[in-house]
């Protein structure tokens, strides 16, 4: 059977908006709406500059990937960049790595999501209450992915609008308090760690890669997911710098350490805007599991294809046309994890495997240009001063792994010698079939 039919068998069905949605809830889930008061913290009135320098800084990442991405018009993104420079086990190290990070998340944010819903009233903040809220959400949201990509991209927009709204909102009310010395700080001054700060402040940024793992199912891939990726990251940053800067014109300076954006709202709208932050933060971490839901299990469906994973992982529905093994596989861990917290000690590593995934893929790029024919090269989405972009992108990422401590680096080792155990297992099999 050719490795790549079932691929062929998806449907083109994520346009500009759908890719964009996806970016915008990989991104915005959880962080936004505790990492202020963290950073106001260390950095006071310079927090919303601080947040648009990493977003920035940042950038050089998501234009490498940009670019990695327009090369490329099947499903698997980071995979098939890392497998094409340097062969399946760094494909499948890379895609496992990304896909642990997505996973831990969804488990993460599927109990945070939990427990703002509980905050609501005392009945809903049991531990019966806590699984039944978490397995609805995990069971709801495989149910729309399997019935088809369509639906879970219209799931991501009905998130999008319900939890971007409250933000700009706050945004609007919250302004009228914005002064010149706080938006232009009198006295600028290096953050107390400013290492630990910004590998914080990354939380709010990262989740863009998904996207180019549902390159199999987007219309027109190469211009669309570069569009999608540098626009909405943008955009994203932007956001963030005015929120963070009504966070600091409005919380006062002792208050940073324990303060939310729900306490803004409460300040800026009594009660009403008090529970529309909340809100906001319960469709937003919900549309963060949903974006997870539909591009996670996309990895594990890529692995399965190119035969790093049992080939039943590779399956396609015949009805909705959709990788709903891999989609059930994403869920029933996540849930299992979810529901037992041991899902904690994978979210701290979380974001330095999904960092060295980052290195591989930048890393990948010379061997991708290498390789791409020349009709792809005419139509790829290339970056302006050679190398110049990926090499500063590769050198933020190392600095950030540094910031690290020894703890994060032990549980990622033992999640990624897990993983080539199972890769190995399956060449084994491979070689006595």
């Amino acid at each position: 059977m050719n490795p790549h039919s079932n691929a062929r068998n998806l449907k083109r069905e994520i346009g500009f908006i759908g890719a964009s949605f996806l970016v915008l809830n990989s991104m915005i889930g959880a962080g936004i709406f505790a990492l202020p008061g963290k950073v106001a913290v260390n950095a006071g009135l310079l927090s919303p500059w601080l947040f648009l320098i990493v977003g920035a800084l940042f950038l050089t990442v998501v234009l490498t990937f940009a670019e990695l991405a327009s090369y490329y018009k099947t499903t698997g993104g980071p995979v098939l960049y890392a497998t094409d420079a340097f062969g399946p086990l760094a494909g499948f190290s890379t895609g496992w790595a990304i896909f642990l990070s997505r996973m831990t998340a969804f488990a993460a944010n599927a109990n945070v999501l939990a427990t703002y819903i509980g905050t609501q009233h005392e009945s809903m903040a049991t531990d019966m209450a806590r699984w039944i809220i978490i397995s609805s959400v995990t069971f709801g949201l495989t149910w729309a992915n399997v019935v088809g990509v369509r639906d879970g991209v219209r799931t991501m927009g009905i998130f999008t609008v319900l939890k971007v709204v409250p933000l700009l909102l706050l945004v609007a009310l919250g302004l009228q308090h914005v002064t010149a010395t706080t938006l232009i700080p009198e006295s600028l001054f290096v953050p107390n760690e400013l290492g630990a700060t910004t590998l914080l402040l990354i939380y709010a940024y990262v989740g863009f890669e998904t996207v180019a793992v549902t390159a199999g199912e987007t219309s027109k891939p190469r211009r669309t997911l570069p569009r999608a990726l540098v626009g909405t990251v943008l955009a994203t940053g932007m956001l963030y710098f005015l929120i963070v800067l009504v966070f600091v014109s409005v919380v006062p300076s002792d208050d940073y350490g324990d303060a939310t954006l729900v306490v803004v709202g409460q300040t800026l709208a009594g009660s009403f805007g008090a529970l529309a932050i909340t809100l906001a933060a319960v469709f937003s971490i919900g549309g963060n599991l949903a974006g997870s839901m539909l591009a996670a299990p996309r990895l594990i469906f890529s692995m399965a294809e190119k035969r790093m994973l049992p080939g039943w992982l590779g399956h396609v529905h015949p009805k909705h046309a959709t990788p709903d093994y891999s989609i059930f596989l994403m869920a029933a861990m996540a849930l299992v994890l979810a529901l037992s917290g041991s899902f904690v000690i994978l979210a701290v590593a979380s974001s330095v495997v999904r960092l060295l995934g980052f290195m591989i893929c930048i890393a990948a790029l010379p061997a991708v240009r290498r390789n791409a024919d020349q009709e792809t090269h005419a139509r790829a989405y290339r970056l302006k001063g050679g190398y110049t972009i990926p090499i500063v992108a590769f050198l933020i990422c190392v600095w950030l792994t540094m910031q690290s401590k020894a703890d994060s680096w032990i549980v990622v080792s033992t999640l990624l010698i897990i993983g080539w155990l199972l890769y190995l297992l399956e060449k084994y099999v491979q070689s006595r079939g």
